[in-house]
């Protein structure tokens, strides 16, 4: 059965604007809203993700990251992120304070079949109407749970409940229906926080009616540039010629996000438009940060590595000892790789190193499992073994206790290749999982320079 369509309930407690009709925002409320060209009003827009887990941290808000760059792409400003549990007077706080400052209003999760799921009563209680239960989404929930042999509870059943005034935003993706209404001159929308729903409600229902509302507003321009083993602050020292240029003419904006191994540089125009602006800008940043910028966009480093390998018609091997199969791992998330893959080897006991890569023993005896010769005798064991044309290999202590008087975050990591094979020992801070994490980025940089004839480093300092 599809999802019931948009249908407002009957007997609206509370003055809201008619469906089809956009509301005058701004012109009763503050005079501070920002105006984009011929007219189009560059509207404010407030996130609030509702969750007792994601104030404990057992669940990362990646909500907050995907819909501030959604909504900052379309033209829209994100102007506050709020995280709220599920108690509900706390949630009643959060969005009446965010509609009073918004002109719209995306809140994302407590729209389930629990007692804790609170949004659609908060959201009724701000706008100062009841909830009733619409008939039509009641029924297609009744069929959506019994076409998947689940049980629809009593509570779960809530999840058919709609404020007076509101509008139900179908989910073919799920069971739990979001939700539209206007409160007091703001526009409020409430989506699962299951993040593929989330994606597809906002994508589809709630962006198409934001941008009609504010009058679609030119987006700005933008480019990310990402680059790889180079530190944050490094990469602002050698872009800091750049920023004072832009400064002084004021047409674009620079911002610096950081990620393990990575920093991604994002170029924005001030304003819509201004296409040649970013791209002047981005030609000086790529001018001034050399090698070290490996992309841009969305495509990740695993991405490039594996198009610059499917590119040249050549093939990988890995041999993994303290990364533990995470390198093979994240090989493998990227789409038609197999074309260039060959496998892996996960060598985490030292004996295996010998018997099956071949790594001498008279060495390990010698030096212990981490040192740079035996991650190039594994690199170049399972080049052979695999018949790639690379071998990546990686050794090293993750912690949280020293091995064989080698302190955690001693790192090797050797790439063996048609010309010969290059090693880097870098020194990695963190705890285990960021160590391990650290040893893949700078496994597969390591990889790209070989493949493209690069150093082996950058010419500028590594920071993790």
């Amino acid at each position: 059965m599809a999802p019931p369509q948009a249908t407002a309930s009957a007997r609206p407690r509370t003055r809201a604007a008619p469906r089809g009709r956009v509301p005058s925002w701004g012109s009763t409320r503050d005079n501070t809203r920002t105006t984009t060209d011929k007219g189009a009003r560059q509207v404010k827009v407030e996130l609030v993700a509702v969750g007792d887990e994601l104030l404990i941290g057992d669940v990362v808000n990646t909500n907050a990251s995907r819909l501030g760059r959604l909504l900052t792409d379309a033209g829209l400003r994100v102007t506050g992120v709020s995280t709220v549990g599920d108690g509900l007077g706390e949630l009643v706080d959060v969005l009446r304070t965010a509609v009073e400052r918004a002109d719209a209003v995306l809140i994302t999760g407590g729209l389930g079949p629990t007692s804790d799921d609170r949004t659609r009563e908060a959201v009724a209680r701000v706008a100062g109407v009841e909830l009733r239960r619409d008939p039509e989404v009641e029924q297609w929930l009744r069929d959506r749970y019994r076409d998947t042999n689940r049980t629809l509870t009593g509570l779960g059943l809530q999840q058919a409940d709609l404020p007076d005034g509101g509008r139900i935003l179908p989910n073919d993706r799920g069971s739990a229906p979001g939700l539209a209404i206007d409160i007091r001159g703001t526009a409020v929308y409430a989506t699962p926080g299951v993040p593929h729903e989330m994606a597809a409600m906002v994508g589809d229902q709630v962006l198409p009616d934001l941008l009609r509302r504010s009058g679609a507003p030119a987006p700005r321009a933008q480019r990310v540039l990402r680059t790889v083993g180079v530190g944050e602050g490094v990469i602002a020292q050698h872009l800091e010629p750049l920023e004072k240029d832009l400064a002084a003419v004021g047409a674009v904006e620079v911002a610096y996000l950081a990620e393990p191994g990575e920093t991604r540089v994002k170029l924005t125009s001030t304003g819509p438009g201004g296409g040649a602006e970013v791209d002047a800008a981005a030609l000086r940043a790529y001018e001034l940060l050399g090698d070290c910028v490996y992309g841009e966009g969305t495509e990740q480093l695993v991405a490039v590595v594996a198009r610059l390998l499917v590119e040249r018609g050549a093939t990988l091997a890995v041999a993994e000892s303290l990364t533990g199969g995470l390198l093979a791992a994240t090989v493998v998330t990227v789409p038609g790789v197999s074309a260039a893959f060959r496998g892996s080897v996960t060598a985490y006991a030292t004996d295996v190193k010998t018997s099956v890569l071949g790594v001498g023993a008279a060495l390990l005896a010698a030096e212990g499992a981490v040192h740079p010769q035996v991650a190039r005798e594994m690199a170049e064991g399972v080049r052979t073994l695999l018949s790639g044309t690379y071998g990546v290999a990686t050794t090293g202590v993750a912690g949280p206790e020293p091995q064989d008087g080698r302190p955690v975050g001693e790192v090797h990591i050797a790439v063996a290749g048609p010309e010969g094979t290059v090693t880097v020992s870098p020194r990695l801070p963190g705890d285990r999982d960021r160590i391990r994490t650290l040893t893949v980025v700078r496994s597969l940089e390591l990889l790209r320079r070989t493949i493209l004839g690069l150093p082996q480093e950058p010419a500028r300092e590594f920071t993790g």
